[in-house]
């Protein structure tokens, strides 16, 4: 499964709550939400290795 990988779920997780913080905010929407969220979580969880 992906998610056995800690930085694949941080990632992800990271992700969806980009997504859903982007919705109300129409200069970033949420498919850009989910992908700065997506890239935080992996940068962060890489971090902490």
């Amino acid at each position: 499964m992906m998610f056995e990988n800690p930085v694949a779920k941080r990632a992800a997780i990271a992700a969806a709550i980009g997504a859903v913080i982007a919705i109300p905010l129409p200069f970033i929407g949420p498919i850009a939400g989910a992908i700065l969220g997506g890239g935080i979580g992996f940068f962060t969880a890489d971090q902490k290795k």
